[in-house]
């Protein structure tokens, strides 16, 4: 039988069919020369290298590395051991293809005892001890070693570093896997002792509400728009979803908020309890502040702000900093988000944060709205607005983000700021260390910053993306872990609440999926990538 004349997938052989042929070869005097590697990526230097390789002999084998062994770093092998043989296997000069589970070719090389083993230029003046193994063994059974030419040199490594490097999201992440670790096992035991962490939530209540609607007419009656709703989807937001997103973590959140004496405020508390957050109310308002937004498929076509202003009387504000008192005493974090509801003012914001700042070791915040009051956030260990936001609480709207950053951390003493750019991702600033500062620095050389990238790819609604982001981030914090990688876990978190419509809260499973489907290899690992868990449904 001509062994030339095989399919791809029949030159791919078992261990005991490689036997067989080799013992063919052997008595019909035919010379087998052997390769091996990883062949991650054929490129024209594994050509050349192949090509020169069947010159040598009568059949070329060629043994590839099976996937647990390739040790290449993150992402690789880019292709799983069964493609990588299949490319093999297609060229015209490869008579047969085999997957050595082994973390060496030496044994296999005592099997099969090929009468030539042609490795690389590179390996030439090589001193591993590894291929000094191979190499005896090959000589011990009368076979040579040959190098092949050094023309053209190519690199499967090098061809991958500058494919990403050239996906500037790609080359931002090995810069930060560098300097910070962003090892699946890293952030998945970050994770992990995220899980009986207690931290108070405190801010405003709002409900969100979704309604799908048929294609939109002009009405007859006049030129406006005309929608006819059909489904309804509501959700539990502003603070809410906070707390809610902590308590899918496995943290135990603990919710002080404004709410309506009323069956919808004690329905409220009904959820929340039983999803795992207990919740503390001032009594304000007659209903709980309400938004409406109507879609036609993914687009939002209108929003209608129910959120009709809170208004605390000076006894109300007292029982609010009360309950912040009593209930950040001795937790881990707490988390105050101002929606310029007036459930804050400028003056009872920096009582609030001055009271949990006192009690326990973490404070973060955020705003929303033109009502907030960022600069009355005082002493927090991170605050995360948007670039817009930023600017709008400084009024200053002309002047480098690294300087308003700088005025801000001024007036509120807080420790960093982690500013949002929407699909740009987060700079997290912070103070550079006093010793690190010469007399004469500059206040712009006086900011450490860090950019992470976002990892939502196709956003389908941004819409809490920044709730999500301050509650795991802060849940990180909680663990000693740097801002930074915190940071990281918060936007991995937040590319998870983009791409679902709505504002339910990130499982624990839907964030290990989503750190090992975009930090773990992906083409080829071993780990199976499966599709993200569906995210919560809302109640209706």
């Amino acid at each position: 039988m001509d062994d030339h004349a095989h399919t791809p997938a029949e030159k791919i052989l078992t261990l005991d069919r490689l036997v067989e042929r080799r013992a063919d070869a052997r008595r019909g005097g035919q010379r087998v020369v052997q390769c091996h590697g990883c062949f991650d990526i054929v490129h024209p230097g594994h050509i050349r290298h192949l090509r020169s390789a069947a010159a040598q002999g009568d059949r070329l084998l060629v043994s590839i590395t099976a996937d647990r062994f390739v040790n290449k770093g993150a992402g690789r092998p880019v292709f799983t051991e069964d493609l990588r043989a299949d490319n093999l296997a297609a060229l015209s000069f490869v008579d047969w293809v085999y997957i050595n589970d082994q973390q060496t070719a030496s044994e296999l090389l005592t099997i099969t005892q090929p009468d030539v083993y042609v490795k690389g230029a590179e390996y030439e003046g090589n001193n591993d001890p590894r291929f000094a193994e191979e190499r005896a063994i090959v000589e011990t059974h009368g076979g040579r070693v040959v190098f092949s030419s050094s023309d053209v040199v190519f690199s499967s490594s090098a061809l991958v570093e500058r494919v990403e490097e050239a996906d500037s999201t790609r080359a931002k992440l090995r810069m930060l896997d560098r300097a910070y670790d962003l090892s699946p096992s890293a952030l998945e035991g970050t994770l992990g002792r995220i899980a009986g962490k207690r931290i108070v939530v405190v801010g405003e209540t709002i409900l969100d509400t979704y309604i799908q609607c048929t294609w939109p007419e002009v009405s007859s009656e006049s030129p406006m728009l005309s929608l006819r709703p059909l489904e309804r989807s509501r959700f539990d937001a502003g603070c809410a979803v906070i707390a809610l997103h902590l308590a899918a973590l496995g943290v135990e959140p603990v919710l002080i908020t404004t709410l309506p004496g009323s069956s919808e405020g004690e329905a409220f508390i009904e959820r929340m309890d039983a999803a795992g957050v207990r919740v503390h109310a001032v009594h304000s308002g007659d209903r709980i502040p309400a938004k409406d937004r109507y879609l036609v498929g993914r687009e939002k076509k209108m929003k209608i702000d129910h959120a009709s202003d809170l208004t605390l009387d000076t006894r109300a504000r007292e029982t609010l900093i009360a309950l912040i008192e009593e209930h950040t005493l001795g937790a881990d974090a707490c988390i105050i988000a101002d929606y310029g509801l007036g459930m804050f003012t400028p003056r009872s914001l920096v009582r609030a944060s001055s009271a949990a700042r006192d009690r326990t070791p973490i404070l973060s915040g955020d705003v929303s709205g033109r009502r907030s009051s960022l600069l009355s956030m005082r002493g927090a260990e991170m605050l995360c607005p948007s670039e817009h936001e930023l600017r709008f609480a400084s009024g200053d709207y002309d002047s480098s983000l690294p300087a308003v950053v700088w005025k801000t951390l001024e007036s509120t003493r807080a420790r960093s700021l982690a500013v949002t750019l929407n699909e740009e991702g987060v700079i997290h600033f912070s103070r550079r260390a006093i010793e690190e500062l010469g007399e004469q620095d500059a206040w712009a050389n006086r900011l450490n910053s860090v950019h992470i990238p976002s990892f939502a790819r196709h956003p389908i609604d941004t819409l809490g993306c920044g709730d999500t982001l301050l509650a795991i981030t802060t849940a990180a914090l909680t663990t000693g872990e740097d801002p930074c990688r915190s940071l990281v876990l918060g936007s991995l978190g937040a590319a998870i609440q983009a791409s679902t419509m709505g504002n339910a809260p990130i499982t624990h499973e839907q964030l290990v999926s989503m750190i090992r489907r975009t930090l773990a290899p992906r083409t080829g690992s071993q780990q199976e990538i499966k599709p993200l868990p569906e995210t919560p449904p809302a109640w209706t």
